[in-house]
């Protein structure tokens, strides 16, 4: 699952707001205010937050809902920090009646309008019973989820063959189950249900989780196989990076994440300093003049923050570009409407940097993340050449929603957009070139088609 999101929607430090609260904060009729503190709506994500007396807040909001979801403390102007590190930023408009909220490890902005209050189903005790938890399940991915029709799944048609099937005496057991049973046909790898240390998700069918047995298992295997006449090959960051010299003056990047940087608990920035670390060994002035290409190994990897992705791409060019849009459903009635579509930019970095031909790995164990990274690199100036499979097709952040029962549902409820307007969920990015990907003959004949592909083709050019 993606870190970048994961902790940008899990708030951890418990804080309430009192309902006799809410009054006493109405501001006068059509006074502006310039302080963050207050109520705000947010623009899609079903999100409403209060802001008050150093506590951020947060509101899971649907039409049948409304639960508390987590929250933090202030460190700064405007700056709440939450307890795994996460940093929120909230900067009011001029006239204080709209704002911006952001995430130190996620990529955008979320826009937020002032309300004068609470919405009442946040100041009072909603229904608990199992019917309960799933008509906010069923709701939470009618009115967020962007992709049913393009996955071919009714959504109302599965609540009207499941609902029945809970009852008052529905078990915790049976309910995971058809909460599991409801989302298997979305095959989303950005889906998923947890109670506790029980966990259902699901990968593309046809695909790999990128899991740690599998990564290591890779790393052993390129090691031995495509590194072994390498002159000079270290691992960084935690082991999350590998980069080689090969033969011919050409270089190999390995990233099978973007997050473990560091030890955990570490905030956010601690990972982005290590990356920033790791890049200064490897683009040195003298290695960025001397390549004459550069592979980029994401095969296994899976995902972390979208920010390190972009601050890697800055390292890449010498031409400020747009690596992506980014935008989020906003009507609960409309899979169709979105929020404006926010240009995620790629501008290069104050220091050495590579800007000859790349050739990026891919495969169907090319995670979230991964994805954007890879998405961030096609509009690059210069020469990128995609070889092996298409990624698993999930970009959005993960939208976090707490169950009345304690249970949690994970969601996407963004889009990634190219500058022509598409996007890659459900099918991933497609390679340029398709070679297998750690197949089982693969793997048996000591083969590894697509990197002696991506060799071909740097030392064509």
């Amino acid at each position: 699952m993606r870190i970048a999101t994961a902790t940008a929607v899990v708030l951890a430090l418990a804080a309430g707001v009192a309902p006799s609260a809410v009054a006493k904060d109405r501001p006068a009729p059509g006074k502006a205010r310039s302080t963050v503190d207050g109520y705000w709506r947010m623009d899609g994500y079903g999100t409403v937050l209060a802001i008050q007396n150093g506590t951020f807040q947060e509101y899971q909001t649907t039409a049948v809902s409304c639960l508390k979801g987590e929250s933090a403390r202030r460190t700064g102007a405007g700056r709440y920090t939450t307890r795994d590190g996460t940093v929120v930023t909230v900067r009011t408009g001029p006239d204080g009646r709209r704002a911006t909220l952001s995430f130190d490890s996620s990529v955008g902005h979320r826009a937020l309008r002032r309300v004068p209050a609470l919405p009442d189903d946040c100041t009072r005790q909603g229904p608990k019973g199992p019917r309960a938890s799933f008509d906010v399940f069923w709701q939470s991915f009618a009115e967020n989820y962007p992709f049913f029709a393009a996955r071919g799944v009714d959504w109302d048609a599965v609540r009207d063959r499941y609902r029945p099937r809970v009852h008052a005496d529905t078990t915790r057991e049976e309910l995971f189950s058809i909460f599991s049973s409801m989302v298997k046909p979305l095959h989303d790898a950005h889906v998923a249900v947890m109670d506790g240390d029980r966990v259902y998700a699901e990968v593309r069918p046809g695909t790999v989780n990128p899991t740690k047995e599998l990564d290591a298992k890779v790393k052993k295997f390129i090691e031995k196989r495509d590194l072994r006449h390498a002159t000079y090959r270290k691992d960084f960051a935690g082991g999350r990076i590998t980069y080689a010299d090969l033969p011919g003056d050409r270089g190999y990047l390995r990233i099978s994440g973007f997050a473990g940087y560091v030890p955990a608990g570490a905030p956010f920035s601690a990972h982005a300093a290590e990356l920033d670390r790791t890049l200064d060994t490897i683009l040195t002035k003298d290695r960025t003049r001397r390549l004459k290409g550069l592979m980029i190994d994401l095969r296994v990897n899976g995902g972390g923050s979208d920010v390190l992705g972009i601050r890697i791409a800055e390292r890449l060019t010498d031409t400020p570009y747009v690596a992506y849009s980014k935008r989020a459903r906003n009507d609960p009635a409309d899979p169709g409407k979105h929020t404006r579509p926010e240009p995620i930019r790629v501008r290069p970095a104050d220091a050495p940097r590579y800007t000859g031909p790349i050739a990026v790995l891919t495969g169907g164990s090319t995670v979230s993340a991964g994805e954007t990274f890879t998405q961030a690199l096609m509009d690059r100036p210069g020469k990128v050449v995609r070889v092996g499979q298409a990624t698993q097709g999930v970009f959005s952040d993960v939208l976090a929603r707490n169950l009345p029962n304690g249970m949690v549902a994970w969601l996407p409820n963004e889009e990634f957009l190219t500058r022509t307007g598409r996007t890659f969920d459900g099918t991933g990015v497609p390679p340029h070139l398709t070679e297998p990907v750690f197949t089982k003959e693969e793997f048996a004949k000591r083969r590894d088609s697509a990197f002696d592909r991506a060799l071909r083709v740097l030392k064509a050019h």
